[in-house]
């Protein structure tokens, strides 16, 4: 479908606000699609409240899904820094927000990250914006889980990565079976954390500290 067709179908007022040449394919797109289905579920598109959400569901969707675009070393960036330390770092209640890939409902939590160094270290905030490249796309909390810890240790070349998840899902607080207060908890222990019982244990047991 050409542009502008999918201009006209997303209705057409878009294009006084933006030129064509400054809108992706994929956006309008989507926002036929949304707008599509708000017929299907029996609205009227047209109306007040909903003559925007097309766009908006569109720009929204491209900023939750922003992280297929990104690599883990695109967040570390040059924050990889040479350093003889060799004791365990953890990075605890880094907050995260996701899609469940199967009702493309939120689900979201705390993140908890250590690794134990092996002649180099990383920026901080940037074990956060790899968890965030991770959780910005459709996921399920076990594979979240494992890409988070999976792409932290091939950065870091670390003796070990140890992750933990702590999320709510609305799939299971909104519909079925509508539990509000449940959380799901992974784990993904690679290298030491893996191999070494106490150095699992140290983790499990500074996590857990307020």
């Amino acid at each position: 479908m050409n542009r502008k067709a999918l201009e006209m179908l997303a209705g057409g007022r878009y294009l006084e606000e933006r030129s064509a040449s400054q809108r992706g394919e994929r956006d309008l797109e989507l926002e036929v699609q949304v707008r599509k289905m708000l017929q299907l579920i029996g609205e009227n598109p047209e109306r007040e409240g909903l003559v925007d959400t097309p766009r908006r569901v569109s720009s929204a969707l491209h900023y939750l899904t922003s992280g297929y675009e990104l690599t883990v070393e695109d967040a570390v960036s040059d924050a990889l820094f040479e350093e003889s330390c060799e004791e365990m770092v953890i990075v605890k209640d880094v907050e995260f927000y996701s899609l469940c890939e199967h009702h493309i409902l939120p689900f979201f939590g705390r993140a908890h990250i250590g690794y134990l160094p092996k002649g180099r270290v990383i920026g901080l905030s940037k074990i956060a914006r790899v968890v965030d490249i991770f959780a910005r796309r459709l996921q399920v909390q076990e594979r979240l889980t494992n890409q988070i810890a999976s792409g932290l240790l091939e950065v870091l070349n670390a003796h070990g990565v140890a992750v933990v998840l702590e999320a709510s899902h609305f799939c299971m607080v909104m519909r079925g079976v509508q539990k509000q207060n449940s959380k799901t908890v992974t784990s993904s222990m690679l290298g030491a954390f893996r191999d070494d019982s106490r150095s699992r244990s140290e983790f499990m047991e500074l996590i857990r500290q307020p």
